[in-house]
């Protein structure tokens, strides 16, 4: 059973993996890897280790999407501001 449940969660992890590199939208990106964050989290768990797992819900699902999203929408924004000055 418990080898069943690391088969799952690993196809989960590739599944998402592979849904954030195919997304073409940064912030369609983003937010699949905050996803993923959540699903390496699950992976840690079922590997017996929560303490992996709670960093990597902090800063893979939590810290790293936000920051992408921030960065996404400063850089939409500049490109807005220099479009009208031209």
């Amino acid at each position: 059973m418990n080898d069943m449940l690391i088969a799952v969660t690993l196809l989960l992890v590739a599944a998402t993996a592979t849904a954030a590199v195919a997304a073409r939208d940064p912030v369609r990106q983003a937010l699949v890897l905050a996803v993923l964050g959540v699903a390496l989290a699950l992976l840690f768990t079922v590997l017996q280790a929560p303490d992996v797992a709670l960093s990597q819900l902090a800063v893979g699902s939590a810290l790293t999407p936000l920051l992408l999203l921030l960065s996404v929408r400063k850089v939409r924004r500049r490109g807005r501001r220099k479009g009208r000055t031209e």
